[in-house]
């Protein structure tokens, strides 16, 4: 996504304004905060509200785990249709509510490592000590993914989880999400470039009136909407969203 985009994704999404929006795009690399991690969207991808100093609101800033990469979740797009919608893959919901179970309405250190071209933040995450990425990979939850496949911590976590069986690695030759992309490329998500008017809180309160999970991942984090999240667990509208 482009800089642009970005940041109409963030005046739409929060309600911000001009200023308070540049700071919600995220911090720049080499950069550490802390937030609260209020939606995981999948294996490797997270919302957090941060509050950057001398500020008196905290903005949404999405957070990319470095050096991983997790399998696909499903979900479906602008009326159940492409071209938002995603295939998913399997061990994808597991890989998610592993994360859920760590990350969740939990405070979290973010080191940033990167801004992506999505404007997404790229980062390391640790939640009382734990290394989140890391940890991720050793559960066999996500492949390493870390730069030309050359960090050695992630290379020898890979292994172990592989030789243990541990997770997606109980499977018979599971499919890369790199290569589960290529092959599914027609539908595949794209980071969401929202119109003015889109993503607004309103009189909506029920799965059914959603457009997108974007719009259900909306309503839920910033207008409050805990009925489309009956279990708590920071995923609105299953049927929408994929398990």
């Amino acid at each position: 996504m482009s800089r642009t985009a970005t940041a109409l994704f963030c005046a739409v999404l929060m309600g911000l304004n001009g200023s308070a929006c540049g700071a919600a795009l995220g911090p720049g690399s080499g950069q550490e905060f802390s937030a609260r991690v209020i939606a995981v969207l999948d294996g490797d991808t997270v919302l957090v509200l941060h509050r950057a100093a001398g500020q008196r609101a905290g903005g949404l800033v999405k957070i990319r785990l470095a050096e991983i990469d997790a399998p696909e979740v499903g979900h479906a797009g602008m009326g159940g249709q492409p071209p938002n919608s995603q295939k998913a893959q399997s061990f994808g919901a597991a890989s998610r509510s592993s994360l859920v179970e760590m990350v969740l309405h939990r405070q979290v250190r973010v080191h940033t490592v990167a801004v992506d071209k999505y404007g997404r933040t790229v980062a390391q995450l640790e939640v009382n000590g734990l290394k989140v990425n890391e940890e991720m990979v050793r559960r066999g939850m996500a492949w390493e993914y870390s730069h030309y496949h050359s960090d050695r911590r992630y290379i020898a976590l890979e292994k172990e989880a592989r030789q243990a069986g541990r997770g997606l690695w109980a499977q018979h030759d599971p499919i890369p999400p790199w290569r589960w992309r290529k092959l599914h490329a027609a539908e595949t998500d794209l980071p969401p470039v929202l119109a003015p008017g889109d993503y607004t809180c309103g009189s909506k309160h029920h799965c059914a009136q959603m457009r997108s999970c974007d719009e259900a991942h909306y309503y839920l984090t910033v207008c409050g909407v805990s009925a489309l999240n009956p279990k708590g667990d920071g995923l609105p509208c299953e049927k929408l969203c994929g398990k």
